[in-house]
């Protein structure tokens, strides 16, 4: 039958086909079709492997991509939209902030580090899931438990209020007996299945209960690893196991927020953790990515001082976690030889080239990302899923502002986007998130006083609200 993950990994090979890839990546990026072919083949590579039998499969190793083109072209995108389709590990990293082993900088192990630490919140999650129906049955018993001990054995007075019974007091006068107990609150005769009903129908999510939870004071500090000093994250609690239990505290809280907390408890307790790390230690091996943006900023020969002295050092220090290496966690030793490595950069003032031989070698399918114009700018707007007429759409609806753009308004945006770029710097798609922002700043303001209200996106509308930044260019480089 196979594990559920192998049953999880045979699914997606029959549904993930190149083609599915790319049609699923096409719904959030516009345009760029050779980096999402790549990208496709290179995710469905990695399924077939799984195939393989043993004696060929630890042979066939990842072919690392090397994405060239503009900054905000979508080569970001693409690779974190390709990790959830797999429900692959996934962490973006930066080159340009590790340095050569005794410069100031992070340790280019850290990066395998992050992706164990992805790897296993990302499993923890979905075992969560699993136990969750199981974990509410629990939470439940416990939240009537409850109810019924708030229900039983307390005096009358108990439900009057702190401040009337120091009036009382105060003035010496008998404290008036409370009025009769409303049907919304449990009480002494409710049995456990009237209880159990009105929990379910919501009556009793306002009540105050009083629960017992747990918590850990995690302590953290840095531990010696190879290449300098590393935060793991380790805490006494992981280290010393019982020897510091969990601190148990009472708590008077909603039984709506009690179930949200008892639920995680109970789910907790249910989740096998080390099974867990071990199942994330081995995903991270087997189907881990990581994108490595920035690679531009760190291509390039030594010149021996300023800025530039640790460049070559990174590339070197780069290359055993990408050739494959052993890295060590505080979950275990994990294996870089099947991570896939997609690293990206503008390489605008460098070339692929001036990276050093060994690393070139080690990315050998290569796809460059075209710059966006207009018509791709009005693609970008209007075709993704989530695309950002729908998003600030979406956020003025709940103010009660309805927003209509025209197509002659969209492409007004899209055109006054690229002339932007070309006359001051090209930042691709990310112009048109300052350009909306600054487009729709008057609405987005007024909203709370103007609502109910119907604001129709006109090319006349769109040059008034940009015509002053527009035309001053020397503004524009600061405000778009």
């Amino acid at each position: 039958m196979g594990t559920p993950a192998d049953l999880t990994q045979r699914r997606l090979l029959n549904e993930l086909t190149p083609r599915r890839i790319v049609e699923e990546l096409d719904r959030y990026i516009v345009g760029q079709q050779e980096a999402k072919r790549s990208v496709a083949i290179a995710l469905r590579n990695r399924m077939r492997r799984q195939g393989l039998s043993d004696d060929i499969r630890d042979e066939v190793i990842p072919k690392n991509i090397l994405m060239i083109g503009p900054t905000g072209v979508g080569k970001t995108e693409i690779a974190r939209r390709l990790a959830k389709l797999a429900r692959a590990p996934f962490i973006k990293v930066e080159a340009s902030k590790y340095t050569e082993v005794g410069y100031v900088g992070r340790d280019v192990e850290s990066m395998v580090r992050d992706l164990v630490e992805s790897g296993v919140r990302m499993v923890r999650s979905e075992k969560v899931q699993e136990v969750k129906e199981q974990a509410e049955r629990r939470a439940l018993e416990r939240i009537l438990d409850a109810l019924q001990r708030r229900g039983s054995g307390r005096p009358s007075a108990r439900l009057h209020s702190v401040g009337e019974a120091m009036a009382a007091l105060l003035q010496q006068r008998p404290l008036e007996p409370p009025p009769e107990q409303e049907r919304d609150e449990p009480g002494e005769g409710e049995d456990r299945t009237e209880l159990r009903r009105r929990l379910l129908a919501g009556e009793l999510d306002e009540r105050v209960i009083e629960i017992e939870v747990e918590e850990s004071r995690l302590m953290t500090f840095p531990i010696w690893g190879a290449g300098g000093m590393e935060e793991l994250g380790m805490n006494l609690q992981e280290m010393l196991g019982g020897m510091f239990p969990k601190q148990r505290r009472r708590r008077s809280v909603t039984v709506r927020e009690a179930r949200r907390i008892l639920v995680d408890q109970e789910a907790a307790r249910m989740v096998d953790m080390e099974q867990a790390a071990a199942e994330a230690v081995a995903r991270v091996e087997q189907s881990g990515i990581i994108f490595i943006d920035e690679m531009d900023k760190i291509a390039g020969r030594e010149r021996g001082v300023g800025p530039d002295v640790s460049r070559e050092g990174v590339q070197r220090n780069l290359l055993p976690i990408v050739e494959g290496s052993t890295v060590m966690t505080k979950y275990g030793p994990v294996q870089t030889d099947h991570i896939l490595f997609i690293a990206a950069g503008a390489f605008h003032a460098t070339k692929p080239s001036d990276l050093i031989p060994e690393l070139q070698g080690r990315f050998p399918l290569r796809v460059e990302l075209s710059a966006l114009g207009e018509e791709e700018f009005v693609r970008i707007l209007t075709e993704p899923q989530n695309s950002l007429i729908r998003q600030y759409t979406a956020l003025l609806e709940t103010e009660g502002v309805t927003l209509e753009f025209t197509p002659e308004g969209v492409a007004e945006i899209a055109r006054i986007a690229a002339k932007v770029n070309a006359e001051t710097e090209n930042i691709g798609a990310r112009r048109l998130h300052t350009i909306m922002e600054r487009l729709l700043e008057e609405v987005s303001f007024a909203a709370p006083e103007i609502a109910p209200a119907h604001v129709k996106i006109t090319p006349g509308y769109v040059r008034e609200q940009l015509a002053d930044v527009v035309k001053n260019l020397d503004l524009a480089r600061y405000i778009l």
